[in-house]
Protein backbone atom coordinates (compact mmCIF):
# COMPACT_ATOMS: atom_id res chain seq x y z
CA UNK A 1 0.00 0.00 0.00
CA UNK A 2 1.27 3.45 -1.23
CA UNK A 3 1.78 5.99 1.14
CA UNK A 4 -1.20 8.29 0.33
CA UNK A 5 -3.32 5.14 0.70
CA UNK A 6 -2.37 4.52 3.98
CA UNK A 7 -2.80 7.84 4.92
CA UNK A 8 -6.38 7.97 3.80
CA UNK A 9 -6.92 4.74 5.45
CA UNK A 10 -6.02 6.45 8.40
CA UNK A 11 -8.31 9.32 7.51
CA UNK A 12 -11.18 7.44 6.78
CA UNK A 13 -11.05 5.34 10.33
CA UNK A 14 -10.71 9.26 12.12
CA UNK A 15 -13.44 10.82 10.05
CA UNK A 16 -16.15 8.01 11.87
CA UNK A 17 -16.02 10.11 14.71
CA UNK A 18 -16.96 13.79 15.10
CA UNK A 19 -16.21 14.57 19.04
CA UNK A 20 -12.48 14.85 19.57
CA UNK A 21 -12.39 12.62 22.90
CA UNK A 22 -13.26 9.88 20.67
CA UNK A 23 -10.65 10.57 18.39
CA UNK A 24 -8.29 10.46 21.39
CA UNK A 25 -9.59 7.55 22.36
CA UNK A 26 -8.69 5.95 18.92
CA UNK A 27 -5.04 7.48 18.77
CA UNK A 28 -4.82 5.63 22.11
CA UNK A 29 -6.21 2.38 20.71
CA UNK A 30 -3.61 2.82 18.20
CA UNK A 31 -0.58 3.36 20.89
CA UNK A 32 -1.99 0.31 22.73
CA UNK A 33 -1.55 -1.50 19.20
CA UNK A 34 2.21 -0.26 18.43
CA UNK A 35 4.29 -3.72 18.65
CA UNK A 36 6.79 -3.29 21.90
CA UNK A 37 10.16 -1.66 20.81
CA UNK A 38 13.09 -4.15 22.16
CA UNK A 39 14.43 -2.49 25.68
CA UNK A 40 18.24 -2.14 24.39
CA UNK A 41 16.63 0.66 22.18
CA UNK A 42 15.04 2.65 25.26
CA UNK A 43 18.58 4.40 25.71
CA UNK A 44 19.42 8.26 24.85
CA UNK A 45 20.71 7.40 21.02
CA UNK A 46 17.21 6.81 20.77
CA UNK A 47 15.21 9.59 22.21
CA UNK A 48 14.17 12.01 20.53
CA UNK A 49 14.89 16.17 21.46
CA UNK A 50 12.01 18.12 21.48
CA UNK A 51 9.22 15.91 23.05
CA UNK A 52 7.03 16.93 26.27
CA UNK A 53 7.09 12.91 26.68
CA UNK A 54 9.37 10.40 26.29
CA UNK A 55 9.52 9.07 22.70
CA UNK A 56 12.55 6.55 21.33
CA UNK A 57 12.47 5.86 17.68
CA UNK A 58 14.85 2.95 16.40
CA UNK A 59 15.81 2.98 12.90
CA UNK A 60 16.66 -0.23 10.65
CA UNK A 61 17.40 -0.76 7.16
CA UNK A 62 16.80 -3.48 5.63
CA UNK A 63 16.45 -4.46 1.59
CA UNK A 64 16.56 -0.72 1.23
CA UNK A 65 13.40 0.13 3.00
CA UNK A 66 13.58 1.55 6.84
CA UNK A 67 11.89 -0.38 9.50
CA UNK A 68 10.78 2.19 12.08
CA UNK A 69 10.05 0.46 15.86
CA UNK A 70 9.17 3.24 18.72
CA UNK A 71 7.77 3.52 22.06
CA UNK A 72 6.65 6.79 24.52
CA UNK A 73 5.53 6.67 28.34
CA UNK A 74 2.92 8.42 27.67
CA UNK A 75 0.15 7.09 25.80
CA UNK A 76 -1.59 9.74 23.74
CA UNK A 77 2.35 10.31 21.99
CA UNK A 78 2.47 6.48 21.68
CA UNK A 79 -0.42 6.63 19.59
CA UNK A 80 0.84 9.77 17.44
CA UNK A 81 4.12 7.62 16.82
CA UNK A 82 2.09 4.60 16.36
CA UNK A 83 0.09 6.15 13.22
CA UNK A 84 3.59 7.63 11.69
CA UNK A 85 5.48 4.11 12.09
CA UNK A 86 2.00 2.73 10.12
CA UNK A 87 3.03 6.06 6.96
CA UNK A 88 6.39 5.65 7.14
CA UNK A 89 7.68 2.10 8.28
CA UNK A 90 8.86 -0.04 5.47
CA UNK A 91 9.98 2.40 2.99
CA UNK A 92 12.52 3.21 1.18
CA UNK A 93 14.60 6.58 2.28
CA UNK A 94 13.49 8.39 -0.97
CA UNK A 95 9.65 7.42 -0.07
CA UNK A 96 10.06 8.72 3.74
CA UNK A 97 11.86 12.27 2.81
CA UNK A 98 9.74 12.82 -0.38
CA UNK A 99 6.39 11.81 1.65
CA UNK A 100 3.59 14.93 2.15
CA UNK A 101 2.03 14.00 5.65
CA UNK A 102 -0.97 15.55 4.94
CA UNK A 103 -3.36 13.22 7.06
CA UNK A 104 -1.80 14.92 10.27
CA UNK A 105 -4.32 18.30 8.94
CA UNK A 106 -6.82 16.35 7.49
CA UNK A 107 -7.65 14.29 10.89
CA UNK A 108 -7.10 17.19 12.57
CA UNK A 109 -4.54 16.18 15.09
CA UNK A 110 -2.10 19.34 14.85
CA UNK A 111 -4.68 21.52 15.50
CA UNK A 112 -6.37 19.59 18.75
CA UNK A 113 -2.59 18.70 20.00
CA UNK A 114 -1.49 21.39 22.90
CA UNK A 115 2.23 23.30 21.68
CA UNK A 116 4.30 21.04 23.09
CA UNK A 117 2.67 17.81 21.70
CA UNK A 118 2.19 19.48 18.49
CA UNK A 119 5.82 20.43 18.63
CA UNK A 120 7.06 17.19 19.89
CA UNK A 121 4.67 15.61 16.16
CA UNK A 122 6.90 17.70 14.37
CA UNK A 123 10.50 16.45 16.16
CA UNK A 124 8.99 13.32 15.32
CA UNK A 125 8.52 13.36 11.87
CA UNK A 126 11.70 15.40 11.36
CA UNK A 127 13.40 12.61 13.05
CA UNK A 128 12.32 10.17 10.48
CA UNK A 129 13.03 12.26 8.23
CA UNK A 130 16.74 12.68 8.85
CA UNK A 131 16.90 8.45 9.88
CA UNK A 132 15.83 8.77 6.00
CA UNK A 133 18.12 11.03 4.64
CA UNK A 134 21.51 9.43 6.82
CA UNK A 135 20.63 6.01 5.01
CA UNK A 136 20.52 7.42 1.63
CA UNK A 137 23.82 9.37 2.16
CA UNK A 138 25.22 6.27 3.48
CA UNK A 139 24.24 4.36 0.30
CA UNK A 140 25.51 6.89 -1.91
CA UNK A 141 28.97 7.12 -0.45
CA UNK A 142 28.95 3.20 -1.10
CA UNK A 143 28.74 3.62 -4.52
Amino acid sequence: MTVNKVQDTIIEEFSVFEDWMDKYNLLIDFGKDLPVIDPKFKVKDYLIEGCQSKVWLYPELRDNKIKFSADSDAIITRGIVSLLIKVLSDRTPDEIISSDLYFIDRIGLRQNLSPTRSNGLLSMVRQMKLYAMAYKAKDKSKK
